[in-house]
């Protein structure tokens, strides 16, 4: 998730200052941004006309507060839907890795699992500064894509027995970086 996102999606639901941000976000997600981070990203969403200062609290902390354009933007944030669509490291890892002579693939792909196993073993830390049902939410999310990359290593695995590494290509590509003269 956007830090960027998250706060500006908090500020929709009124004003507050820096750290008050900082407790709201981890309160919500459960996990913790720091505070100069919140700071870094409210300069930048005022920058973007997103947010703006609302005078200050009674204690003297500036407020930070949406704008109808960030109002705008947060809720369509959390409407649209998203796809996990970047480049995936680890299969490009594996991939690559079938194709090198002399890796052994099987390591790589156990090194992979173990850690996974760990990770599934790992009990989530019990932050009591976020809610209940938002820790439920994050770990069931963490469970279920640390499940499937042990669903997916299985399918590496298997197509790993079909793969053979190969060496360098011949052919050379027309276009490259020429090489500099020295002066």
């Amino acid at each position: 998730m956007s830090v960027r996102q998250g706060l500006l999606a908090i500020l929709d639901q009124g004003d507050c200052y820096g750290s008050q941000l900082r407790a709201e976000y981890l309160r919500r997600t459960g996990v913790a941004v720091n505070v100069g981070q919140v700071y870094t990203t409210l300069e930048r969403l005022e920058r973007d006309g997103l947010v703006e200062h609302r005078g200050v609290d009674d204690e003297g902390r500036v407020l930070w507060g949406a704008t109808t354009a960030g109002r705008a933007e947060a809720r369509a944030w959390l409407r649209a839907a998203s796809i996990v669509d970047r480049r995936d490291d680890l299969a490009l890892r594996i991939a690559l890795a079938l194709t090198l002579p002399g890796v052994d693939v099987a390591d790589v792909i156990a090194a992979q699992r173990a850690a996974v196993q760990d990770a599934l073993a790992t009990a989530e830390p019990d932050d009591e500064n976020s809610d209940a049902v938002t820790r439920a939410i994050v770990s069931a999310a963490r469970r279920s894509r640390l499940e499937a990359e042990l669903h997916f290593l299985d399918e590496a695995e298997h197509l790993a027995a079909e793969a053979a590494p190969f060496d360098l290509s011949d052919e050379r590509p027309r276009r490259g970086r020429p090489v500099r003269s020295a002066l």
